[in-house]
């Protein structure tokens, strides 16, 4: 097998990052692992054809023993004993990710994933600055002088990385002539690289996985990690792992990857929007009773999401495993101090739910936000690092109540068509632009919720939906009419040059999979092609 890098154009300090020795690492890993992961892709496709036919999902007969079992994961190292506040966001560029460490929160999960357009210098300059930070060398001046250092009065937030979902290619990276595997990239290079400086340090090579569907990716993943364990000469169980229960069918299997990565687990996440969004990918063909109302009426307290995060708190919590709570997203707006104070109590109140549910943390946008998460959770936890002792017997989620999505409150809209619409266009765009984390309305937005709303208006269409405020179907030639609206708009909002260079393509695209007849897995996979 032959290792090819492909992009010409020259990356500061990316020799730093693409040694030999870097480069055979990532190899190796896609001799040993590529192969299954490609199998494992296959079988997702497969799955869902069954789902399509039936219209249901259930747990797995197959592993009832596992989840009938008396086990435990590993118990969690003192650097991740306590996660009460987590700061999101990409690790690049350096300002960003030197802001998230100083946060004050407690974890930083450096986003390589949803929040990072993988241009191959972002994936370059992100295993740059997690290294840097790992040494402490980490430092960014500004164009007008303004310097930004690693604080030295507080702790720094202890750094889990979220790598790309497994389905994603890395097309500056060929293996005999073919993408490589983005995940095996982004993990292998930052493991290489700062795994035992982390130890070092007293911590360790910590990760976040998204997008997985089956507890089988979490068992490949399990694999990776006691291979890379060996071939860097560190012990087993150093590296520990989140999931992100962000896929319909991974509700269905918390306890199954829970188990196949117990050595390795750390918890698992809620990941809201990504979870929406697998509903409609899943149920797509499932007819009027799947059709969610607008994405912003959908609250965590609808009856099949308090399902889905009560199962996921018992469940962590039954096994040792802390429960992470989901993102609040909002950015504070100094200019409308009234608008931040409604947005930071809708904040507090999301956040107060999650930790009385026994949640042990929970996940911010922005370092304002900080603060406010951590007061929350200091009240229910008091001088406890986390809530592990709160088992939740009473608990009982079947797989009619996961699934219940025609209990959500609230209907499918004009407003809510327009706003998916513009959110699709106004995201597609930026992310063309090389920045995955955007602020659209004062809130920071990643792929997952353009995820959702391109998603919302392709179901709406296939079920020919009728809009409250207006009364009128989703057709396509609406959706045509309303996306061209709402293209202008932006184009007033943003200027000549950055429409013609990335929101003109954007809503080329969005038009392109809302209209099509076949439904588009993953909007970041055409997206791609069209990035450096």
């Amino acid at each position: 097998m032959a290792i090819t890098v492909t992009d010409p154009t020259p990356i500061e300090r990316a020799e730093e990052i693409l040694t030999p020795k870097a480069l055979a690492f990532v190899e190796e890993l896609h001799k040993r692992f590529a192969g299954t992961r490609d199998e494992l892709l296959a079988a997702r496709g497969a799955k869902r054809q069954r789902v399509a036919e039936t219209s249901k999902l259930d747990f797995l007969p197959e592993t009832q023993e596992v989840r009938a079992g008396d086990w435990k994961v590993a118990a969690a190292p003192a650097a991740l004993q306590d996660r009460r506040v987590e700061m999101t966001g990409p690790a690049t560029p350096a300002k960003m990710a030197i802001n998230a460490l100083n946060s004050g929160a407690k974890v930083w999960l450096a986003d390589l994933e949803d929040a990072s357009t993988p241009t191959w210098g972002n994936v370059i300059d992100a295993i740059l600055n997690l290294r840097d930070a790992a040494q402490g060398t980490l430092a960014f001046t500004s164009d007008e002088g303004k310097e930004y250092r690693l604080r030295t009065d507080a702790p720094l937030a202890v750094v889990v990385a979220r790598p790309r979902g497994w389905h994603m290619a890395e097309k500056h990276l060929l293996l005999n002539g073919q993408p490589a595997v983005g995940a095996l990239v982004d993990f292998g290079l930052h493991f290489f690289h700062v795994a035992k400086q982390l130890v070092l340090n007293g911590q360790g090579p910590y990760y976040y996985l998204p997008k997985m569907e089956s507890h089988l990716e979490a068992r490949l993943w399990n694999d990776v990690f006691v291979f890379a364990q060996d071939f860097l000469g560190l012990g087993q169980g150093t590296i520990r792992a989140t999931v992100l229960i962000e896929t319909i069918p991974a509700a269905f299997e918390m306890d199954e990857i829970l188990y196949e990565l117990r050595d390795h687990a750390s918890g698992l996440n809620a990941g809201r929007w990504d979870y929406l969004f697998s509903i409609i990918k899943y149920f797509r063909d499932a007819g009027e009773e799947f059709v969610l109302p607008d994405r912003a009426s959908v609250a965590m307290t609808a009856p099949f999401m308090r399902a889905y995060t009560e199962l996921l708190v018992k469940t962590c919590h039954h096994r040792g495993a802390f429960a992470m709570g989901g993102m609040a997203a909002v950015i504070p707006n100094r200019r409308h101090p009234e608008v931040t104070e409604a947005a930071f109590a809708k904040v507090r109140a999301d956040k107060t739910r999650e930790a009385n549910d026994g949640f042990d943390g929970s996940w911010v946008a922005h370092p304002d936000l900080v603060p406010t998460c951590r007061e929350v959770f200091d009240g229910v936890l008091g001088d406890r690092p986390n809530q592990l002792d709160k088992q939740r017997p009473e608990v009982t989620v079947t797989a009619a109540q996961l699934l219940d999505v025609s209990s959500a409150d609230g209907q499918v809209t004009e407003a809510g068509l327009r706003l998916n619409l513009y959110v699709a266009v106004a995201y597609t765009a930026v992310w063309l632009s090389g920045n995955g984390a955007v602020a659209i309305h004062n809130l920071m937005e990643d792929a997952a919720t353009a995820e959702i709303s391109r998603s919302q208006v392709w179901q709406q269409i296939r079920n020919k939906s009728v809009l409250a405020d207006t009364g009128n179907t989703v057709t396509k030639d609406l959706v045509e009419r309303i996306l061209g609206e709402e293209t202008e708009r932006l184009r007033t909002e943003v200027g000549d040059e950055a429409f013609l260079r990335y929101y003109q393509p954007a809503s080329g695209l969005i038009g392109d999979i809302c209209l099509s007849d076949g439904y588009t897995d993953f909007l970041t996979t055409p997206a791609y092609e069209l990035v450096g």
